[in-house]
C-alpha cells in the first residue's frame, strides 16, 4: 500500500508543479484508486503486483467510499451556502449612523455646536408634538428633517381643504384623512430613518401623563387654552421641557417652559383662561398662511437646542412676532408664587 500512497503523492507533486487545477490533480489520484482496485479483483492472489498494492481489494473500497463521504458532504456543504439567505449588512444601532445618515446630517455636523455628539442626542432623541395643523406641520417637518430618533403626533382632526394654507405636511390629496396619518407619511417620505408614532385622539387629563413619560421633549401647537393648560401641568409634573406656541391672525409668540431648571410656567404667564370671543380662533379671526411656518420652525429650533445643549434655549423668556410689521420683542417671564402649578413646591434647577 505505501507503494500506492507513494504514487499518488508523486501524481500530486507533479500536478502542482505543472500548475494543474485541483480537480485535475484529484482526478489523477481517482484513476490510481480505481486501477488499483482493479488489479485487487481481476489479478491472481499470488501475483505481485496485486500483493505491493495490498493484497486486498477490501481496505481501497473502504477509502474509496470514505472519501466518496467527504466528497458528498463538501458538495451538500456549497449547495446549502447557496440556497441559505445572504446575511444581511448590520443595522445601525439607536446611537451610531449609517453612511447614508452620515451623508443626510452632513451639514448639521459640521457646526461647532452640535458636531456628531449633538446629532448623536439628536438621534436618540424623542419628541411628542401636540397638534399636527399649522404650528405642528412646520415643526414636525423641521424635527424630522433634523434626525430626531422618535416622534410621537397625537391630534384627534382630519384634513380640511381650509387647512392647506398654511398647514403644509397635509396635501390636497389628503383631505378627509386623519391628521396624524397624513403627517406620518409626509414625514415618512421625508426620512425613513425616524421613528413615528401617530396618535389619533384627543390628548385628556386621563392619557397625558403616561404619554408624556414616553418623550424628552414635548411641543405644544395646540390651538385651545384647556389642551395649553393641561401639557403644561402634566409637563411641569413630569419634569419635562414644553415648547409652546401660539398665534393669532398675524402675530406670533413662543416659549420653552422648564420649570425643572427653574423657569416661570405656561400658567404663571397666562393665570387665567380668556374670556369667551377675546382671543379668537384662526376660524373665527383668520391667520396670515406663512406665519405658523414661522414660528413653528422656531418651536423646532428650541426643542433642537433643549436636546442637544447648543445655544441659549427660550428658558424664561417670550419671543413674540409681528409678521405684519416684521417686529420682534422678547419679554421676560417671571415666576408667580401663587402660582397654581409651579408656586408651591417647586424643583430645584437641574444641570442642563
Amino acid at each position: 500500500m505505501a507503494l500506492v500512497f507513494a504514487i499518488a503523492a508523486a501524481l500530486w507533486a507533479i500536478g502542482w508543479a505543472m500548475k494543474a487545477p485541483t480537480r485535475l490533480r484529484w482526478a489523477m489520484i481517482g484513476l490510481l484508486w480505481l486501477a488499483v482496485v482493479l488489479a485487487q479483483i481481476t489479478l491472481p492472489p499470488t501475483q505481485p503486483l496485486r500483493l505491493a498494492t495490498g493484497g486486498s481489494a477490501a481496505p481501497w473500497l473502504l477509502l474509496g467510499g470514505a472519501a466518496a463521504l467527504v466528497a458528498l458532504y463538501r458538495q451538500a456543504l456549497a449547495w446549502l451556502r447557496t440556497r441559505a439567505p445572504a446575511d444581511s449588512p448590520p443595522q445601525p444601532s439607536a446611537s451610531t449612523f449609517s453612511d447614508t445618515e452620515l451623508a443626510r446630517y452632513a451639514r448639521h455636523i459640521m457646526l461647532r455646536e452640535l458636531g456628531g455628539p449633538g446629532q448623536r442626542k439628536l438621534k436618540e432623541a424623542r419628541v411628542l408634538v401636540i397638534g399636527a395643523g399649522g404650528l405642528g406641520s412646520p415643526a414636525l417637518m423641521y424635527l424630522a428633517a433634523a434626525g430626531v430618533g422618535q416622534i410621537g403626533i397625537v391630534d384627534d382632526d382630519v384634513v380640511d381643504g381650509s387647512n392647506l394654507q398654511r398647514q403644509v405636511i397635509h396635501t390636497d390629496s389628503r383631505i378627509g384623512m386623519p391628521k396624524v396619518f397624513s403627517a406620518e407619511a409626509q414625514l415618512r417620505a421625508l426620512n425613513p430613518f425616524v421613528e413615528l408614532r401617530p396618535y389619533n385622539r384627543r390628548l385628556g387629563p386621563d392619557d397625558a401623563p403616561a404619554l408624556f413619560a414616553e418623550y424628552d421633549v414635548i411641543l405644544d401647537g395646540s390651538d385651545n387654552f384647556d389642551t395649553r393648560y393641561l401639557a403644561n401641568s402634566v409637563a411641569h409634573q413630569l419634569g419635562k421641557p414644553l415648547v409652546s406656541g401660539a398665534l393669532t391672525q398675524w402675530e406670533g409668540q413662543l416659549s420653552v417652559i422648564d420649570t425643572a431648571n427653574g423657569t416661570p410656567c405656561y400658567q404663571c404667564t397666562f393665570p387665567e383662561r380668556p374670556a369667551p370671543g377675546l382671543v379668537p380662533s384662526c376660524a373665527e379671526a383668520g391667520v396670515f398662511g406663512p406665519l405658523p411656518g414661522i414660528i413653528g420652525t422656531m418651536m423646532a429650533a428650541e426643542a433642537a437646542k433643549v436636546i442637544t445643549g447648543a445655544g441659549a434655549p427660550l428658558r424664561g423668556a417670550m419671543v413674540i412676532y409681528d409678521a405684519l410689521y416684521a417686529e420682534q420683542r422678547r419679554i421676560t417671564l417671571k415666576k408667580r408664587p401663587d402660582c397654581p402649578v409651579c408656586g408651591q413646591a417647586t424643583p430645584e434647577p437641574k444641570e442642563s
